[in-house]
């Protein structure tokens, strides 16, 4: 049995408590297995010919998304657990799927579920579904 040492954990956040339990996973994922984590926010950005946010709105969305990232960065940082952020703008699951099969090489996705009801989920389906059945590593979903 080869075992692959876990040491580049990515958690998707968006300031929900399910992505929140996630992080709290990966820190204790983390801090077993003397991991890094990077938290990674993608904005959902409509296509240039639709509506574009306004610049107040945009300033306020990028607030809020720093101040998420801040929040899990002390948090991690409060179990000795190097953390480091990234944001994107696009299709949320797509985003999750180029990020961690890019450049950076990670060992791990842990994401909270959305808890969608399956009335959506059968017609929308969910960004966590999409990462399962389209990520090549690992993925821990955390309810």
């Amino acid at each position: 049995m080869i075992k692959k040492k876990i040491s580049k954990i990515f958690v998707p956040l968006d300031g929900s408590k399910n992505s929140e339990r996630g992080l709290e996973t990966a820190i204790t994922l983390a801090r077993n297995c003397g991991a890094t984590i990077t938290g990674f926010y993608s904005i959902n950005a409509q296509p240039h010919s639709e509506f574009r946010a306004s610049p107040s709105v945009e300033k306020s969305l990028h607030k809020e998304v720093k101040k998420i990232m801040e929040k899990a960065k002390a948090r991690a940082a409060q179990n000795g657990i190097v953390f480091k952020d990234k944001i994107a703008l696009g299709e949320i699951g797509y985003n999750i799927i180029k990020a961690t099969h890019g450049k950076t090489k990670y060992d791990m996705i842990v994401m909270g579920s959305r808890g969608r009801s399956k009335t959506k989920e059968i017609f929308f389906g969910s960004v966590s579904n999409y990462v399962i059945h389209t990520s090549k590593i690992p993925v821990l979903i955390v309810k």
